[in-house]
């Protein structure tokens, strides 16, 4: 059998940018990315915390340092610069493989979106 479980989370992250038109997905910091174990065209499900929205999307890699969370395309209607919202992604495993694995979840600053205790 197999089962859907979380494998990243980017937790409480604030939306820089939002540009209506982009072709569409979201754009995300790359040290973010690494820090969460996600790749570039990922699929990703992006939760508005201030007002309830949830899209799903794929990745493009920002600048890395820059804090970048730019939210592109029709998206950039239901989430504005400075909403917080979560970056989630999901992976289908084995359930037995799935009781064993650790997600990667990242608490960056919500003011800058840095990292607060990057890996070395």
């Amino acid at each position: 059998m197999f089962i859907e479980i979380l494998k990243s989370k980017i937790h409480r992250v604030r939306v820089t940018q939002a540009n209506l038109n982009y072709i569409g997905s979201i754009t995300i910091d790359e040290n973010l990315m690494d820090a969460a174990n996600l790749i570039s065209n990922e699929k990703v499900q992006v939760v508005n915390i201030n007002n309830g929205e949830r899209i799903e999307t794929y990745i493009i890699k920002g600048e890395r340092g820059s804090g970048v969370i730019c939210l592109n395309g029709p998206a950039a209607r239901k989430f504005q610069v400075d909403d917080i919202v979560i970056i989630i992604s999901y992976a289908t495993m084995d359930f037995e493989e799935a009781k064993k694995f650790d997600p990667a979840i990242v608490f960056p600053d919500s003011l800058t979106n840095q990292l607060i205790n990057p890996r070395s």
